[in-house]
């Protein structure tokens, strides 16, 4: 999907690709088939779905910045190359030749996975007059409330959203989620690989049409 200077791409699961202004970035690299290497790499938190070694080398290069939790560290560490290493957490900002990039917090409510005291993120993209936010593992999280405002003075606002429930939220949880931070489009994610199907995209989309907001669901990419 491309939108102005901005072009992106499912993966699979929770994985996508963006590539905008001559860099390529990555959030949560997983199960990848034919990747390119990789300017910037952003990790959520240290799952192995979400944090896979495997992934990540297939994708870095000397130089590349790797954006990551405190319990990502170690992993990416392990990569035998020159990398920009940046550990950040929720609230923190950081900036990379302009493209502005957030952690938000990202947690269960209730379940066991994701709890909020192992500091877990999503990101805030911003790059010129569109923002991205890629949710992590999460479910609908007051802190979402912060978001609402991405999408107002002209600006595109793309939601990545989980949809596959078991370790976020389910379908209807994420109609939720995009209701309150109304985005100008919505993107289901993390479904039709460990957890959730096709059908759970499908009734998200349903579900978000009846409010008023438009949905995208993405092809997988190579």
């Amino acid at each position: 999907m491309k939108l102005g200077d901005v072009e992106l791409e499912w993966l699979g699961h929770a994985s996508f690709r963006i590539k905008t202004k001559g860099k390529t970035i990555y959030i949560d690299p997983y199960q990848l088939t034919n990747p390119g290497k990789a300017n910037v790499i952003l990790l959520t938190h240290s799952h192995y779905d979400h944090c896979s070694l495997t992934d990540l080398e297939k994708i870095t290069r000397d130089g590349t910045t790797i954006i990551c939790t405190p319990d990502s560290q170690s992993t990416a560490t392990r990569i035998d190359l020159k990398i920009d290493l940046r550990v950040i957490e929720s609230g923190q900002e950081i900036q990379l030749d302009g493209i502005k990039i957030k952690a938000i917090p990202a947690y269960n409510l209730n379940k066991k996975f994701h709890p909020k005291t192992e500091h877990y993120v999503g990101f805030v993209i911003r790059i010129k007059n569109t923002v991205i936010y890629h949710a992590g593992d999460t479910d609908v999280i007051k802190e979402m409330q912060e978001l609402t405002g991405y999408g107002k003075k002209g600006n595109t606002f793309i939601a990545l959203l989980p949809v596959g429930g078991t370790y976020t939220m389910t379908a209807e949880e994420a109609a939720k989620a995009a209701s309150l931070i109304k985005p100008t489009i919505a993107i289901p994610m993390h479904y039709a690989s460990i957890v959730g199907s096709s059908q759970d995209a499908k009734s998200f989309s349903e579900l978000c049409k009846k409010q008023g907001i438009n949905v995208k669901i993405l092809e997988k990419s190579s």
